[in-house]
């Protein structure tokens, strides 16, 4: 297994950063996206320190993890919804495993207490990685949005922090 750097994202990983977006999108079973938002817009939806990139040996970008707020409610001050995406070249190393687990410990770090993520069913990968790292399925929502014409369910994790909150 490769080893990989982890750092807070920057601009200069923007080109690697949505590359790994590209490669998800292009799969059809990562997100209902289907372009690659604008840098600035990308980045300034996350979490202040809660943006991770991982860097293979020569600095090449091989994923990214990020977390959103849920919601601008206070009551939901410690939910964060979560994205992983690993580029095509480095699946199958960990990489995805490596800054799920660093997302996890820097979102407890910040407060909060439940993580929530959105997976195609068929995204079995992602569902494994998921569960893996401490999530569990809550619930299916059902033909919640459209790609490519087709309405798409969508399960939905979450897991629960065992050092913050309740």
């Amino acid at each position: 297994m490769a080893t990989h750097t982890l750092q807070d994202y920057q601009s200069s990983h923007w080109t690697g950063v949505a590359e790994a977006y590209q490669h998800g999108i292009d799969t059809g079973q990562a997100t209902f996206e289907t372009t690659v938002p604008d840098e600035a817009v990308w980045a300034g939806k996350f979490i202040p320190g809660l943006c991770r990139v991982a860097t293979d040996a020569s600095g090449l970008v091989s994923g990214w993890a990020g977390a959103v707020a849920s919601s601008d409610r206070c009551a939901y001050a410690g939910v964060a919804e979560i994205s992983v995406y690993v580029s095509a070249h480095a699946r199958g190393q960990g990489v995805g495993r490596t800054l799920l687990n660093d997302l996890i410990a820097r979102s407890e770090a910040a407060g909060i207490w439940t993580l929530q993520a959105g997976i195609f069913p068929e995204n079995t990968a992602s569902i494994a990685l998921h569960i893996r790292c401490g999530f569990r399925l809550v619930g299916r929502r059902e033909a919640i949005g459209q790609l490519a014409g087709v309405w798409r369910d969508v399960h939905a994790f979450e897991r629960r922090s065992q050092v913050v909150g309740c």
